[in-house]
């Protein structure tokens, strides 16, 4: 399958610039989507984050060099990118469990992460609900928050974000000023790779000069699943989207941002939608 192709393709990718700073924006390329969407699947498909997987690949093959190539440990930390020994010594351990300076020992064991492999299996047994419908562009008001290009650092500080609104009554001023589709409270992450990275807390609303921070969400089309439950559902539907609706859709990602909308605000029994930018595989993905 195509879609398959392209990850192993940027897996290959990987594996040919261990040594070098990774481009994760050329791995999006690769993969034709954005870093930000390419991270998303790899995580949902392997199971760990890019970053860490890159970091098990890297620390695999430094034990290597350590005891088949007898290299310093100095030396290896510069290969792989570490100009701190103590940050390769960190890296080494997490990895390990044991430092660089023991590889040496005899009996002494090490872990090896061989390179993933993406392959297409049957899943589906769960029915998804889904709808496709094209937009046009609607402007959103509310607050943001700056993302890390290593997304795994974010899910701290988005969860923050929303806990400081609730508390500090933002999030019931932005609710006020709500007063056009999608009607909700909305998480927007735009994610692509021209415009810095932000994820807005916010509502659509025609409303001008509100003294909150404003964006235009672009004309797209849209895969929007239904859901309700928990932070934790939402994630499990996100995970579903990629792994089991994406590869067999005919659809591959467009360059419009992710919206999540908030349909209620019980953070335990929330009922949302999840909106996905699509494109048909047949059609170009503009970049805006």
């Amino acid at each position: 399958m195509e879609w398959i192709e392209r990850l192993n393709d940027a897996i290959g990718y990987i594996e040919e610039h261990l040594t070098e700073e990774m481009d994760y924006e050329r791995l999006g390329q690769i993969a034709c989507c954005s870093s930000y969407h390419f991270q998303r699947m790899f995580a949902y498909m392997a199971g760990v984050p890019l970053s860490e997987y890159i970091r098990r690949r890297k620390m695999s093959l430094a034990a290597v060099d350590l005891q088949s190539l007898n290299m310093k440990i100095i030396d290896v930390s510069l290969k792989y990118g570490y100009n701190s020994p103590t940050a390769f010594n960190r890296a080494f351990q997490a990895v390990h469990g044991i430092a660089p300076s023991a590889v040496k020992n005899e009996g002494v064991s090490v872990k090896s992460f061989p390179p993933i492999r993406f392959k297409i299996t049957i899943r589906g047994a769960e029915e998804m609900n889904y709808r496709i419908e094209t937009k046009e562009a609607f402007r959103i008001a509310g607050v943001s928050v700056p993302l890390n290009k290593d997304i795994e650092q974010n899910f701290a500080v988005i969860p923050q974000k929303w806990q400081e609104i609730a508390m500090n009554k933002t999030l019931e001023k932005l609710a006020g000023m709500m007063n056009q589709e999608p009607m909700g409270v909305l998480g927007v992450s735009t994610c692509n790779d021209i415009e810095p990275w932000r994820y807005y807390i916010a509502v659509s609303t025609s409303q001008k000069d509100t003294g909150f921070e404003e964006y235009l969400v672009p004309a797209a089309t849209w895969a929007i699943f239904p859901g309700e439950g928990t932070s934790q559902s939402i994630q499990e539907l996100e995970r579903r989207i990629v792994t089991e609706w994406l590869p067999t859709s005919g659809y591959e990602y467009g360059s419009a941002p992710d919206v999540e909308v908030y349909l209620n605000p019980d953070p335990q029994n929330a009922k949302y939608e999840v909106w996905i930018p699509v494109v048909k595989k047949s059609e170009p993905i503009l970049t805006p």
